[in-house]
């Protein structure tokens, strides 16, 4: 059942990233002890209601089409269970904070859909249920590593905090260099060889640039401070050597050498010629690509599907994996989301987790990688031909490269405390300055890095 509430139409091509940027304000929510005790299954013929948000409904086309339609399934299938699908109360800057209102008031949704960024604020302040409690650990990890088709090591811990699970991985992607085959002749390059490393990507990007009528040589979905584009600038300094965040999480890295050298060397992709690195934002940047009009997309491989229906017949798409520096190969990182369990009342947490095993399914995967273009995270359904091989062989450039990278695959790094969307700005905020004005890099982030400090928990 789908509940109609007015919120803005997101472009499909966002969908992907989706991110707030304001700060969530701490509350004095449930804690993540609430749920001590394994719940009791759901009898044969006993009637459950419950509210699932997810923010791929906020998007026109494929993103929310697929989502209704997986839904409509999960309810065919378990006819006592009624499921409530919503999109986020607000645009697409508000997806904890539609949760966040909700709790304040008293009636968060069962089951949620948030992003990685929100992980640890999602455990700490948003009442999320600590899943190997709620279900037990056996069954979580039946989920996650049992069966014929397991989900690939790297994603399977990426609800966890401190060895805890409280979200399954649900939906997400890698970053992948889509590029305009067809442009990269023009410039006189070779598209059987596209950039590995980020200085070839400015030598490319500079010559694109100089093709009549292009929009520009390349864009980093990472500089799209309005859509939480921030998930990717991990990989990008992580991909140098550096960190945003320490591994134990107190402390912030972005003045130190290494990611201030992954930083300039986004900026070297701006001086590298005239409209190298446009100044666009991310949706307009995707939209030139999407007309042909734009060499290079750094983004998340969601994408590859709009990219694919986008230029058949009128421009030769085909993509490469995530740059990196130098013959250090690349640290991606992960775009999306997981799926948090809110609900206090035994009935609808177990109907919540029995929608959370459909929609992680190796059918509902298949369903979404080859409508919408998530990486799958169950990575040996590319190889069974009952679910992804065919699909995977007709689009070679694009679902195996993404499904490689999953071996390397580093989180998303979320933020301690009730300011994390705060310092995400921050730290987006220097970015731009960099990237597109020219802003010294070690001054820059040295400044956004003193600021960020005073948001961190003490």
């Amino acid at each position: 059942m789908f509940r109609k509430h007015a919120v803005p139409v997101l472009a499909v091509a966002l969908a992907t990233v989706l991110a707030g940027c304001a700060t969530v304000p701490t509350t004095t929510a449930q804690g993540s002890d609430a749920a001590t005790a394994v719940i009791p299954q759901l009898a044969p013929d006993q009637k459950v209601t419950i509210r699932w948000e997810s923010y791929n409904l906020s998007s026109a086309g494929i993103f929310g089409e697929t989502t209704k339609n997986l839904v409509a399934e999960f309810e065919k299938q378990h006819p006592n269970i009624d499921v409530e699908a919503v999109p986020p109360q607000g645009g697409q800057a508000e997806i904890a904070q539609s949760v966040q209102r909700q709790v304040v008031a008293g009636t968060p949704p069962d089951l949620a859909q948030l992003t990685f960024a929100d992980l640890r604020y999602t455990a700490s302040d948003l009442g999320a249920k600590p899943l190997d409690q709620l279900v037990g650990r056996d069954e979580v990890q039946r989920l996650l590593t049992g069966g014929p088709h397991p989900y690939v090591p790297t994603a399977a811990v990426l609800g966890d905090i401190d060895g805890t699970t409280y979200g399954i991985p649900y939906v997400f992607s890698t970053p992948m260099l889509f590029f305009n085959a067809d442009l990269f002749r023009e410039a006189g390059l070779d598209p059987a060889n596209p950039p590995r490393t980020w200085d070839e990507v400015a030598t490319a990007a500079a010559a694109i640039a100089k093709v009549p009528g292009t929009a520009g040589g390349a864009y980093l979905g990472c500089l799209d401070t309005q859509a939480g584009g921030d998930w990717c600038l991990t990989g990008i300094v992580r991909s140098a050597g550096g960190r945003l965040l320490s591994e134990d999480g107190r402390t912030l890295g972005w003045s130190d050498p290494k990611t201030v050298e992954a930083f300039a060397g986004i900026q070297r992709i701006a001086q590298a010629g005239p409209n190298a690195l446009p100044n666009l934002s991310g949706a307009d940047a995707q939209d030139a690509f999407l007309r042909g009009d734009l060499g290079m997309l750094l983004n998340s491989a969601a994408l590859q599907n709009a990219i694919l229906k986008s230029s058949e017949g009128k421009w030769q798409a085909a993509a490469a994996p995530m740059p990196g520096f130098g013959s250090t190969p690349a640290v991606p990182t992960n775009s999306g989301s997981a799926l948090f369990v809110l609900a206090d009342d035994p009935a609808k947490q177990r109907a919540a987790w029995e929608l959370i095993e459909f929609l992680t399914s190796a059918q509902s995967e298949t369903t979404i990688t080859s409508n919408i273009g998530y990486v799958p995270l169950r990575a040996s359904l590319i190889d069974d031909p009952a679910y992804l091989k065919s699909f995977a062989d007709a689009h070679p450039d694009f679902v195996r490269p993404n499904v490689a990278q999953l071996e390397r695959l580093e989180p998303w790094v979320s933020y301690p405390g009730p300011n994390y969307q705060q310092i995400r700005t921050l730290l987006s905020k220097a970015a731009e300055e960099i990237a597109f004005r020219g802003a010294d890099p070690q001054a820059t982030l040295t400044a956004a890095q003193t600021s960020a400090e005073a948001l961190m928990p003490r």
